[in-house]
């Protein structure tokens, strides 16, 4: 039985919401865990702890990135957050 055509997303917002989700949420997540280790004292500790909260910060990022309705408006969240997270590290140096 094939799904409802209101709950389907045509396939250009498809490759937006892909692209956002693994893109977008790495460079996001990096983002996050270099504002971190910049702001806290515990600098190499978070450094040695990113191997493993990395990878369960973007899953989410991901399945983040999926459950929004406008991939345009994920990128534009990911990419402002992580220009915030960049311009505070830059300036928190």
């Amino acid at each position: 039985m094939p799904a409802k055509k209101e709950y389907l997303t045509t396939p250009g917002q498809r490759s937006l919401k892909i692209s956002a989700g693994i893109l977008g949420g790495f460079v996001l997540t990096t983002c996050l865990h270099l504002l971190l280790a910049v702001i806290t004292p515990f600098r190499e500790q978070i450094l040695l702890s990113a191997t493993f909260t990395f990878f369960l910060c973007w899953v989410a990022l991901m399945i983040l990135a999926f459950l929004a309705r406008n991939g345009w408006k994920i990128w534009g969240i990911y990419l402002l957050s992580s220009v915030v997270f960049s311009g505070i590290i830059y300036f928190a140096r």
